[in-house]
């Protein structure tokens, strides 16, 4: 009378298919992770960056820096935005587009010119951005950044992962080194971008 079944090998061979199977599903999560991330980060914040850069160039003001460049109403320019809530506002909207620049806005998730919908590894926010001056600097703020996001967008704009040094910084924190986005507290952080 023959057995039939399996052999060690043949036992072996389809376990080691199978982890090769859901290693490739989990490294391609994160590499549609990253290339999300990286889309966010040229469409919607270096997007901001660049147009803020050509409104100065095209106007001579600064955006976001008194009510004649889409800053709070009463407002006279004096070099500093005027922090802006670019989120539920349209005054520099109208300003960019009284000038023929288009409005930074992904086409990943939920987004508009100034919040957008970010998913990280721990959490997913509705970011938010201004125009602000802060530490003798006008900036695009963001706040609700994904903690693993900004490091990655840290690391896109400085080449390194540093939240004090560079033009791409945690706001308010006092921290010297990016806090661990996997701890309750820590899921999301605020950012600065300078303009």
């Amino acid at each position: 009378m023959k057995r039939s079944g399996f052999t060690l090998i043949e036992l072996s061979i389809v376990l080691i298919i199978i982890g090769l199977i859901i290693g490739g599903v989990m490294k391609g999560k994160d590499l549609i992770r990253s290339a999300d991330q990286k889309k966010i980060y040229n469409t919607w914040v270096r997007q901001w960056q660049v147009v803020a850069n050509t409104y100065q160039d095209r106007t001579g003001g600064i955006l976001g820096d008194g009510e004649v460049n889409g800053g709070k109403t009463g407002n006279n320019p004096d070099g500093r935005c005027d922090n802006v809530l670019l989120y539920n506002t349209t005054t520099v909207q109208d300003k960019l587009k009284a000038i023929g620049l288009d409005i930074p806005v992904s086409n990943i998730a939920t987004s508009n010119g100034g919040s957008h919908e970010i998913q990280g590894k721990y959490t997913a926010q509705t970011a938010r951005a201004h125009l602000q001056f802060v530490n003798n600097k006008n900036v695009l703020r963001i706040d609700n950044v994904p903690t693993d996001v900004a490091i990655a967008f840290d690391t896109m704009t400085d080449g390194t992962a540093d939240p004090q040094a560079g033009a791409f910084k945690i706001f308010n924190d006092g921290a010297t080194t990016w806090p661990d986005a996997s701890k309750t507290g820590h899921k999301a952080v605020n950012v600065t971008l300078e303009l």
